[in-house]
C-alpha cells in the first residue's frame, strides 16, 4: 500500500493513510481506519466474531440490516455515532446513488480481519 509509518518509542503516526492496525504499528487491541463505501455500494452480511466497533459518519447516508437474518434495520447519516457489539451480523448499504459513505472506524481489535467472517442472512436459524 506504500503507507509509510513514522515515529519509535511508544509513538507511531500514519500521515496521509486509511489506518493503524496490527498490519502496521505495534497495535495489540485496537485498529482505526477511515473507510469510504463508494455510491450504491453494499459490504456484504458479516460479523465480527471476538471485537467491537465504533463507527463516526462523517459524509453519507448508510443503512445497517442487523440481527438474526439481517432483519432489524438502522439508517445513519454524516454527525451520527454507530455501535456495534461483538457477533452482531450486519449487512451495510450506502443509501446514495452519487455520494460516498466516508467514516472512521474504531474496533478493539488489532486483526479485526482475521475475526471477520461471512454470515448468511437467508439461513435458518
Amino acid at each position: 500500500m506504500g503507507e509509510q509509518v513514522e515515529g519509535g518509542g511508544g509513538i507511531s503516526v500514519l500521515r496521509g493513510g486509511v489506518g493503524l492496525s496490527v498490519n502496521n504499528v505495534a497495535a495489540q487491541a485496537l485498529s482505526m481506519k477511515v473507510a469510504t463505501i463508494p455510491p450504491g455500494g453494499v459490504i456484504p452480511a458479516h460479523l465480527h466474531v471476538d471485537f467491537e466497533t465504533m463507527i463516526y459518519v462523517l459524509e453519507g447516508r448508510v443503512r445497517h440490516e442487523y440481527g438474526a437474518g439481517c432483519r432489524l434495520v438502522m439508517e445513519n447519516c454524516a454527525g451520527d455515532f454507530i455501535y456495534i457489539e461483538a457477533g452482531v451480523p450486519h449487512e451495510v448499504f450506502n443509501l446514495s446513488d452519487s455520494e460516498p459513505i466516508v467514516a472512521v472506524i474504531a474496533r478493539s481489535a488489532a486483526d479485526e480481519w482475521e475475526q471477520t467472517i461471512p454470515y448468511d442472512r437467508h439461513a435458518l436459524g
